[in-house]
């Protein structure tokens, strides 16, 4: 008899850094209300967090059509009753499909709102219109108060942090000349142009930090 082949993928940097993720989230996120988490990924991360985050919904999303295969499929193996089906969303569109009432009725969250968004591992994987597109988005659906994560590499004072981040960022521009390890400040001045203010900075293992924004 055939089985289903297993559609989860890997990626080998989530076990080392989810437990020290989870520290800071559970510490900065609001205690309830909708968790948006952008480029889920394989979704190792959404299968993580949510158990563990009960008093949020967890809402993942991700553009790429075999990276929501991987995250569903993680989710079969670890279900979670505040753990949400992945959207189709790219952070660049205009417009959001959780935008609307309407939108996050149509997924069962109709009594809830989203209080923050996390993304983890993406602006640096991307290319630089796809953080723009990120600060832009949660400067529209989050309210105030509401958090924004991010977690990665960054240079700051337009240097490496690390000799690890710059070959890091060498080999990224490799494969795209596009992508790249991002300044830190560039950033914060993006979000801030979204009424998102910079309120915490945390060194994370591995040369990498968390960065937390909060709508005002």
């Amino acid at each position: 008899m055939n089985q289903s082949p297993d559609l989860r993928e890997y990626a080998p940097a989530t076990e080392r850094n989810r437990q020290p993720i989870l520290e800071v989230l559970q510490r900065v996120l609001p205690s309830q209300g909708i968790v948006l988490e952008i480029a889920s990924g394989t979704g190792e991360h959404a299968t993580f967090f949510a158990p563990r985050l009960q008093g949020i919904q967890w809402l993942p999303s991700d553009p790429d059509i075999n990276h929501r295969a991987s995250i569903e499929a993680w989710q079969r193996y670890f279900p979670s009753d505040n753990l949400y089906p992945p959207l189709a969303l790219d952070v660049r569109s205009s417009v959001w499909p959780v935008q609307e009432p309407d939108q996050l009725k149509e997924i069962g969250l109709e009594n809830h709102s989203i209080t923050a968004i996390v993304c983890i591992n993406m602006i640096h994987i991307a290319p630089w219109q796809a953080c723009l597109g990120l600060m832009a988005g949660a400067g529209r659906i989050l309210p105030d108060g509401g958090i924004l994560y991010l977690y990665g590499p960054f240079k700051q004072g337009g240097k490496h942090t690390a000799e690890s981040n710059k070959m890091f960022d060498e080999s990224l521009r490799l494969s795209n000349r596009e992508w790249g390890v991002r300044d830190l400040e560039e950033v914060i001045d993006i979000a801030q142009n979204h009424a998102l203010k910079h309120i915490e900075t945390i060194p994370m293992p591995a040369n990498n930090l968390s960065v937390v924004f909060q709508r005002c």
